[in-house]
């Protein structure tokens, strides 16, 4: 098929994907973190890495309600960029390396223009990026596994989660062959999430599945009141899930950064 044909069969409507995580479901495992890790083709951590220079763009964080052993409870926290329809970080930096997609409502970064400034990672509330201080490295064989989807970083620039942007370009691609003008994918961390406690889904489609949950009293947003607009959404019907987690997340961040 030419190039021209495809091209005028792609999808023509905007999307604006977020994300669904219910906390309550959640059981802390890590998978979502490792598919993350293996999907976007992160090298294994040197043993000289720290909180401060590790590259995790899918983290999991704990935190409980403080009561007294043994009627403690405890909660996990998956937490990567929020995809915000404001971003902080796109309005900083000073290489136009953050783009807010409008056809997708993804938060790109374009490693071709970053410099390594890290103004981005400054100006995020979630300290959701994560600066790449080494080169890439595997074993040797390890190389093989490598997803062919996504390029390998380099050393000097800023990386966070796209949303797969691999996976969407493949629905996208496999959308304009049959003609299609909906993209429907899902991300490593939806895939690998045993108790299937990611979502993700289009919030301009009224028909989507994750549009039953936006809105509820026990769905929320973190730091919702800094007028961000991030379209990850986290659900738990425990109230005390609700206000400690974005604390717990915070002091995670605070002992990263030192």
């Amino acid at each position: 098929m030419a190039a021209g044909t495809m091209a005028s069969k792609k999808p023509n409507r905007k999307f604006r994907y977020g994300m669904v995580i219910d906390l309550d479901a959640c059981t802390g495992c890590g998978a979502c973190m490792v598919a993350c890790a293996a999907e976007n083709n992160l090298a294994p951590a040197r043993e000289t890495v720290n909180e401060r220079t590790s590259i995790t763009p899918m983290r999991v964080f704990k935190t409980n309600d403080a009561a007294p052993m043994p009627a403690r409870k405890t909660a996990f926290v998956p937490m990567m960029c929020q995809q915000c329809d404001d971003p902080p970080c796109e309005h900083v930096c000073p290489q136009q390396a953050v783009e807010l997609d409008a056809r997708t409502g993804i938060v790109m970064q374009m490693v071709q223009r970053c410099f390594g400034c890290r103004y981005c990672m400054a100006a995020c509330p979630y300290h959701a990026r994560y600066f790449n201080w080494f080169d890439p490295s595997w074993p040797e064989g390890m190389e093989q596994t490598l997803n062919p989807a996504v390029a390998p970083k380099m050393r000097g620039v800023v990386e966070k989660c796209n949303l797969c942007h691999g996976r969407f370009h493949q629905a996208q691609d496999k959308a304009a062959l049959e003609g299609l003008d909906k993209i429907a994918y899902t991300p490593a961390c939806a895939e690998a999430c045993p108790v299937q406690a990611i979502r993700l889904g289009d919030l301009n489609d009224p028909e989507d599945p994750i549009q039953g949950e936006i809105g509820k009293p026990e769905t929320f947003q973190f730091l919702a009141k800094l007028g961000t607009r991030p379209k990850v959404y986290y659900r738990s019907r425990h109230e005390w899930v609700r206000h400690l987690a974005a604390r717990a997340a915070g002091e995670h961040a605070q002992k990263r950064n030192g």
